[in-house]
């Protein structure tokens, strides 16, 4: 079958050819190096390096990018596959839309991919950012948001095909001349390890003008400990696969509180990984690794007629709920259900061990659209029917960020359980190791009841990133 986006482009862009490029209407034009190629000039030497190069739009008038160290030397680099293996805030996304916007420059028909884990990232992040990056340098485009492809209108200049990679096998049909995959190690190992391959497969278009072309395929991520980016390009490289580390330290625009900031608000594991950009293992020992039996030991109790929060997790013939109540701001995990038939019988329990108390259900977001007793209506459904207060999300919470929810919660003093009230619940806290893939073990039967206590946690206490108040890295 031919593929839709050649026959769209030839449509909207019949004039878009390899002729000699005029000035854009900003004092301002693209700076990317192709290294192999093409001999980039320092223009200044500061904490960050400005750099500018020919060949592109217009070598007379080029843009002029501030980088950072470790951007310098991704951008300078030769290799195949180079990765970009940053902290929060280490200006990541920037440089991968300006090394594909860079690249996009090497010809009219060169089209560069550019993935992102989900379409939600696509749609939001990704594509908003490259128009942007477009209209600062004055090149029209027209972003087919039903193809997700953003078509440029200018002599020289390639367009760019937006994808996911949630779904391996939809990454077929097309050509790319280079390729940029986004935060790649957030995908299970099989998978990044497929969605890695396929892209690989694709980058191999050859196009018009280019005499030499050199095809490359390059990754951007915050290292999420021993898993695909590191087995390929860390443990094992092979020749053509090189890595760049970038603390977010090495970024001089952020606030001077954000490092702090960023330690305040993840579990101590993962500050070398977020911070300092490097490999650390975040699968070894146990899931919940901060939660200590004595240390997060609470003594309450549920008291006549307060608000219960439910936690609840949907399992044919094995249903959990962890009932919490407030003292303060701590929330203190005071009674457990376990072994539920299906949601029935869930919500008969609940009636007869919580009457005259205000319950509020924070369930598996799953359960909006399956029924663990195959009725009609849906389980989330059959507990609104019942009359509790239902505090879910459209989809769940990343199982990754679920779990910092949940470590961060008792590290910081602010999470308790009661092990004689909720015996169930401390064992499986105490005990719920990883997999060999690096994902939480879900054969022993110990997720369960986890699962339902982190649910409401990552609700009510989601880790959320440190924003910004200053410009971000002036490209």
């Amino acid at each position: 079958m031919t593929p839709p986006w050649p026959r769209l482009w030839k449509l909207q862009h019949p004039a878009k050819v390899n002729r000699p490029a005029f000035p854009l209407q900003t004092p301002y034009l693209i700076a990317h190096m192709e290294s192999r190629y093409k001999q980039p000039w320092i223009c200044c030497q500061t904490s960050c390096r400005k750099y500018l190069t020919g060949g592109t739009l217009n070598a007379q008038n080029p843009i002029r990018l501030t980088l950072t160290e470790p951007q310098e030397r991704f951008l300078m680099s030769d290799a195949k596959h180079p990765a970009f293996v940053a902290g929060l805030g280490a200006g990541k996304s920037e440089v991968m839309i300006w090394s594909a916007i860079g690249d996009a420059a090497h010809s009219a028909n060169a089209l560069i991919g550019m993935y992102a884990p989900t379409y939600d990232l696509v749609r939001l992040i990704t594509a908003p950012r490259l128009c942007a990056r477009l209209d600062s340098i004055g090149v029209p485009y027209k972003w087919n948001k039903s193809e997700n492809i953003v078509y440029t209108n200018w002599p020289r200049f390639g367009d760019f095909v937006l994808r996911t990679m949630d779904n391996p096998e939809r990454i077929v049909g097309y050509e790319t001349y280079r390729a940029h995959c986004d935060e790649l190690d957030t995908l299970k190992v099989v998978n990044a390890r497929k969605v890695w391959n396929n892209i690989v497969a694709r980058n191999r278009q050859r196009p018009e003008g280019i005499k030499r072309p050199f095809n490359r395929v390059s990754a951007y991520t915050t290292p999420e400990g021993f898993r695909f980016v590191y087995e390929r390009w860390a443990k094992q490289p092979t020749p053509g696969y090189e890595y760049f580390q970038a603390p977010t330290y090495s970024n001089p625009f952020l606030p001077a509180d954000y490092v702090n900031n960023l330690r305040n608000t993840y579990p101590p594991e993962l500050i070398d990984a977020y911070i300092e950009g490097r490999f650390v293992n975040l699968t070894s020992g146990t899931v919940y690794r901060s939660y200590g039996r004595e240390v997060n030991r609470s003594r309450e109790t549920i008291q006549p007629n307060e608000p219960i929060k439910l936690g609840m997790d949907f399992n044919v013939g094995n249903m959990a709920a962890c009932a919490f109540v407030l003292r303060a701001k701590d929330w203190h995990c005071v009674d457990e259900l376990k072994g539920g038939a299906d949601t029935p019988s869930m919500i008969q329990t609940i009636k007869t061990r919580y009457e005259g108390h205000h319950v509020t259900i924070y369930p598996d977001a799953s359960g909006a659209s399956a029924s663990s007793k195959g009725a009609s209506l849906s389980d989330i459904g059959l507990l609104r029917a019942a009359g509790y207060s239902i505090r879910a999300k459209g989809s769940n919470p990343r199982v990754k960020d679920r779990i910092n929810a949940v470590n961060l919660g008792f590290h910081s003093g602010k999470l308790w359980v009661n092990p004689d009230t909720c015996p169930e619940t401390s064992r499986c806290l105490e005990q719920q190791s990883y997999d060999k893939n690096g994902e939480p073990d879900k054969t022993s039967g110990l997720d369960h009841q986890n699962d339902a206590f982190g649910y409401p946690i990552a609700y009510e206490m989601p880790v959320i990133r440190p924003t910004m108040t200053a410009a971000p890295l002036p490209f």
